[in-house]
């Protein structure tokens, strides 16, 4: 039954991804793969709505995969899936165990994750440019290099840097997901 499957995936998503939503987006990303629920360009697609939408991008990820298999009724299994796991884990901390971050070996379990989500997060985004720029979705893919969108992610980086040397700030990422949008609907024709 596909609502047990969503709920059973997004729970392991939930209770197997540390560093937060972008350390959960490879292990969603390898679940819908190998589940044949969405193909890599679904996925760099929901990936791309969920960031621009309000709300946390796991689950966002979540709603839209759920959606995407089982109409409304998956996506809440799945939002649930991944949202309740952190939730009794946060609770039980909040409520019992406030005092455990003082144990060394607490701290010592939780330095040693961090550079597995920073992997994780940099071979997702890795994985992602070079599938959006090469159209390299496996070993086996020809490249096929888009160059527009090279174009539109050199100039957003351009834009980004720029900005930050003149306003000594970082550019708004809404703004950024916006001028890429407008970039988008001008270059691939949309308009």
């Amino acid at each position: 039954m596909i609502y047990l499957e969503l709920l059973l995936a997004f729970l392991q998503v939930g209770a197997f991804s540390f560093g937060g939503a972008y350390g959960m987006i490879p292990v969603i990303r390898d679940m819908c793969l190998s589940n044949n629920w969405l193909t890599e360009e679904e996925i760099l697609n929901f990936i791309a709505v969920a960031e621009s939408t309000p709300g946390p991008i796991a689950v966002n990820m979540a709603t839209f995969v759920g959606s995407s298999q089982a109409g409304i009724f998956g996506s809440l299994v799945a939002t649930l899936g991944v949202v309740l796991p952190s939730f009794s884990i946060i609770l039980l901390i909040a409520s019992v165990m406030a005092n455990l971050i003082k144990y060394q070996g607490v701290q010592a379990g939780l330095n040693g994750t961090k550079p597995v989500v920073v992997g994780l997060i940099i071979a997702t985004g890795a994985t992602m440019l070079v599938s959006l720029l090469f159209g390299v979705k496996n070993l086996d893919s020809q490249f096929a290099f888009d160059g527009k969108a090279l174009f539109i992610f050199l100039l957003i980086v351009a834009v980004n840097m720029v900005y930050k040397r003149i306003k000594n700030k970082q550019l708004s990422p809404i703004l950024s997901i916006l001028f890429s949008a407008l970039l988008g609907i001008l270059l691939y024709g949309a308009l």
